[in-house]
């Protein structure tokens, strides 16, 4: 594995239930802020997705990953709904469910 990816799968782990980031937050908190799209491809090789919960990351409008990588865009939103974030239509609303890490 790549150590990109497991700085990706790292940050990732310590998203708490119930809120969402964007592939650009994870990017910049890594040190690799124009690397977004990186931060996208690594999550489609994500090698444990129980253990990495991936489908918190969504872009920075609030949608969910069109081509999630692990049941598509309704696995996706069955997973962010069963920790109680409401998706509708294929979109979070960002400004409520955003982590905002401020250590």
């Amino acid at each position: 594995m790549q150590k990109f990816d497991e700085q990706v799968y790292e940050y990732l782990k310590t998203i708490p239930k119930g809120t969402v980031v964007t592939y650009g937050m994870i990017a910049h908190a890594i040190g690799r802020p124009r690397a977004a799209r990186q931060v996208g491809n690594a999550l489609h090789r994500n090698p444990f997705p129980v253990v990495v919960p991936c489908h918190r990351v969504v872009n920075r409008e609030g949608r969910l990953a069109p081509a999630f990588a692990f049941g598509g865009i309704e696995k996706q939103a069955e997973l962010l709904r069963a920790e109680g974030v409401e998706v509708v239509n294929g979109y979070v609303e960002i400004e409520k469910y955003i982590w905002r890490n401020e250590q």
